[in-house]
């Protein structure tokens, strides 16, 4: 069965970004972005492939899910399909639509969505953000790859916005950088 897996950048504090949706201060290493290339390459959007010329093959993903937040950043610059090499849903209810074929707009009931794609044939889904729709999708999050950078936000949006749910995850896995970042993998 495919996975859910929350991959996501985190300050020290907590947020995934600023309170303006920023995710520009997290400082990214050599060391890091080399690792994360190799053993996430599907997690680099199309805006940045284009610009670094990046080309390389799905390996672990091969469907996104994200947010209004983290969708508008990228059509903000032009791209009406951030990751145009994934299978692209877009959980909003304040969107009235999409003018992508290749980018699905899923205006309710995203755990119906998880569940269904779990029962699907191939890679794992991504959970690309934000906050609120972690928080939504807890249930069927079924692991973390979270990297932890050393950087306090002081404001933000968190990893999960929701109501008050304690959910135990066990760490699997750890890797350090050169940049101090942590990068973390919990699984359920």
């Amino acid at each position: 069965m495919r996975e859910l897996v929350y991959y996501v950048a985190i300050s020290l504090d907590g947020y995934i970004a600023g309170p303006n949706g920023e995710f520009d201060f997290y400082p990214l290493g050599d060391d890091m972005a080399a690792y994360m290339n190799t053993e996430y390459p599907e997690t680099v959007p199309t805006s940045v492939r284009d610009r670094i010329g990046f080309d390389a093959p799905n390996k672990r993903f091969d469907t996104v899910i994200m947010g209004r937040g983290t969708y508008e950043p990228g059509l903000a610059d032009g791209y009406t399909s951030p990751y145009a090499h994934l299978r692209q849903y877009v959980v909003s209810n304040t969107i009235k639509s999409i003018d992508d074929p290749a980018v699905e707009l899923v205006p309710e009931d995203p755990l119906g969505l998880v569940r269904r794609l779990k029962q699907e044939n191939g890679l794992d889904i991504y959970l690309c953000g934000g906050g609120n729709l972690a928080a939504q999708l807890l249930p069927e999050i079924d692991e973390m790859v979270i990297k932890l950078y050393p950087v306090v936000a002081g404001e933000g949006i968190s990893a999960f916005y929701g109501q008050f749910s304690p959910t135990v995850f066990t760490l699997t896995g750890s890797r350090t950088f050169s940049n101090g970042a942590l990068m973390l993998t919990y699984t359920r």
